[in-house]
């Protein structure tokens, strides 16, 4: 079976969609990111990303990771291409020239998109984004992510979806790294074809239900 390592509230948020809309059991160890907890080396401490147990499947420390029949992976993103292409179905390429473009699409999005999305929530979620400081990170953050958007708004001219005419793990990836950025409501404005490609993505079932999860653990 399965095993997807990280609580909802971290990357493997999109290890958990993926799960979900493959429709494979799968089994959920809670790793908390040890920087949330007080002292994480306790004995009464939840397993975190210094637990020694935790240290045994990624020496890294950093969450997501998965095990499937023997095989660790820990790259949230990379993870999903793997369950894709071995479980197979509409979300998997259908050809080698969709592997590599759902490939590509998901590198383009870790590398051109992901940091500058990151600044964003993390800036929210510290609480700053109201500080002087605050709104310097978002606002370079947000005119770093104009171009990718607007390369993204261009490519989903007259079509749907990221790959093929079908939503597939090329599109969940993308929506995943695209959702850290939903607080600068503007930004999608101005780029309509993505935001309402987020917002199909974000309509599925398996989206929902990951996010039903997310929001009933603690912060």
């Amino acid at each position: 079976m399965l095993t997807i390592y990280g609580v909802y509230r971290s990357r493997a948020s999109r290890n958990y969609w993926m799960a979900g809309e493959l429709g494979i059991p799968f089994k959920s160890v809670p790793v908390k990111q040890a920087y949330r907890l007080a002292d994480p080396l306790a004995h009464d401490a939840p397993i975190n990303t210094r637990s020694a147990s935790f240290l045994a499947i990624n020496p890294m420390g950093l969450i997501p990771a998965i095990e499937d029949d023997g095989l660790v992976l820990t790259e949230s993103l990379a993870n999903n291409l793997y369950l894709a292409r071995k479980y197979g179905g509409p979300l998997a390429p259908a050809d080698i020239r969709e592997e590599g473009l759902m490939g590509n699409w998901t590198m383009w999005a870790a590398t051109e998109v992901e940091p500058h999305a990151v600044r964003i929530i993390l800036t929210y979620d510290a609480g700053t984004e109201n500080t002087d400081d605050g709104k310097a990170k978002v606002t370079t953050a947000v005119t770093a992510l104009g171009k990718a958007f607007a390369f993204l708004e261009n490519h989903l001219e007259g079509r749907d979806h990221i790959v093929g005419e079908r939503f597939t793990v090329a599109d969940l990836n993308l929506a995943e790294v695209f959702r850290y950025a939903m607080s600068q409501t503007e930004l999608f404005d101005r780029h309509p074809k993505v935001k309402a490609w987020l917002g199909r993505c974000q309509s599925r079932p398996a989206f929902k239900a990951m996010m039903k999860v997310r929001s009933t653990e603690a912060e």
